[in-house]
């Protein structure tokens, strides 16, 4: 069952994937009129203006930054590890080009959040793909909308998070690789994730709010130091990422393969078309779909752009010094040994405290989106029950191999992006006309 979940996981996220997301990216981009590189600084101003009077539970920043609580995670680290090792310095420049794209995407899907809000079998106010399609779209794309939540129910079950954080607890502790210690790693984790999950959205945000500008800023500090430290091996890394993805020596087969490579980890990083920025912004109270979709837009800045970034640096210039060969896919025992390359003695416990961190708050952040996709096959009441389930799933994932891990996370995704992009696709006019008539209004 693996091997067969492992062998459609790497079709669907191949070609398909790339045209799907990636087409669908860019053609938002160039409809947008590059909304991203033009309207930037309208992000940043929208944040700081953002009114909170509309129907919600949190305000935009607290989506925003509990957006990023789910978007910087394992997947900064171990998924940019899995990309070099898999796809070679080059993957990066094509994770910053989803990163760009994916900017445009969640302008769409923060606006449209905002713009159909729907109402559970329960009468409580919820936005995310199920309502974009049924109020957007029409009832008659409910199939759609419960494809969507069954295979988001499925898609944030934090298997990688988990599953990462155990393996850096045994590589950096030296900790017996048995079935017992998987098992109680996986207990406490469970443990700790129950404290904030179990409080629902506003505890999950107010956490959010506190911990990513810090996690962020003492990531940034610690790859700080070993750029500093390495300053001289900086340009190299820059030339490797930027020859190696266009480099056609190899032929073009070997070009697309290091681009499916990006684009495959990017998504998984900044969940651009996936749905999942639509759940959260979607509980906000701001009453202007327009400005959400602006702020929205911050996120893959972040997580794809900066955070993608300072991971590739430390793993670029350790594999120059020493490479790293491993066998299977073994993403964050590339990262952490490279930390410990570049920073002898403290680098990988530094590291780990990292993963800690992003691994953990992204599981607050998606114990929402699951609880989201529940409620609405289930309704509010009975779709609480899926925090329970979302837990005892974190254990579950400390035992199981990351290979099959790896897969059935990007199918999931991958499967989610089908009514996700479909119902931006076809909502992009409306979009489009409300950004023309709000930054006339906005001068």
């Amino acid at each position: 069952m693996g091997d067969f979940i492992t062998s459609v996981a790497d079709f669907v996220c191949g070609y398909p994937l790339f045209f799907w997301l990636i087409g669908g990216g860019l053609f938002l981009f160039i409809y947008s009129g590059a909304i991203p590189l033009r309207r930037i600084k309208w992000s940043i101003k929208a944040l700081r203006t953002s009114k909170s009077t509309g129907e919600g539970e949190i305000s935009s920043f607290q989506a925003l930054m509990s957006s990023i609580c789910s978007t910087v995670g394992m997947g900064n680290i171990a998924g940019v590890a899995i990309a070099i090792s898999i796809g070679g310095p080059g993957a990066i420049f094509w994770m910053w080009v989803s990163a760009l794209l994916g900017m445009g995407t969640k302008f769409f899907e923060g606006t449209l959040a905002i713009m159909y809000k729907g109402k559970d079998k329960d009468g409580n106010t919820h936005g995310g793909p199920m309502y974009i399609l049924t109020s957007g779209l029409g009832r008659h794309f409910r199939p759609l909308a419960i494809f969507f939540a069954v295979f988001g129910m499925i898609g944030t079950l934090c298997f990688m998070q988990a599953n990462q954080l155990t393996e850096s607890f045994i590589t950096v502790l030296d900790a017996p690789d048995t079935f017992n210690f998987r098992l109680i790693t996986g207990l406490i984790i469970g443990a700790v994730v129950s404290i904030v999950v179990l409080g629902g959205i506003k505890r999950i945000s107010k956490i959010a709010t506190k911990v990513v500008p810090a996690m962020v800023g003492l990531y940034f500090l610690l790859v700080f130091i070993i750029i500093i430290l390495n300053i001289e091996l900086l340009p190299k890394v820059f030339h490797q990422i930027v020859s190696e993805a266009f480099n056609l020596e190899a032929g073009f087969g070997a070009l697309a393969f290091v681009a499916l490579t990006g684009a495959r980890r990017a998504m998984y990083v900044n969940e651009a078309g996936v749905g999942t920025a639509s759940l959260m912004h979607g509980a906000s109270r701001n009453p202007e779909p327009v400005r959400e979709g602006l702020i929205a837009m911050i996120g893959p800045a972040i997580d794809s752009g900066l955070v993608c970034t300072l991971t590739s640096i430390p793993i670029l210039m350790a594999m120059t010094i020493s490479p790293i060969e491993v066998e299977g896919v073994k993403g964050l025992y590339i990262a952490l040994n490279a930390f410990e390359t570049m920073l002898p003695g403290w680098g990988e416990y530094a590291l780990m405290l990292i993963v800690f961190i992003f691994a953990i708050t992204t599981m607050f952040s998606y114990s929402f989106y699951g609880t989201e996709c529940a409620s609405y096959l289930f309704g509010e009441k009975n779709g609480k029950y899926y925090d329970y389930f979302y837990l005892f799933m974190i254990v579950v994932a400390c035992i199981i191999s990351l290979d099959l891990v790896v897969s059935i996370m990007d199918l999931a995704f991958a499967l989610m992006t089908i009514p996700t992009m479909y119902a931006i696709l076809r909502l992009s006019p409306k979009v489009r006309r409300a950004a023309k008539i709000y930054f006339q209004k906005e001068g």
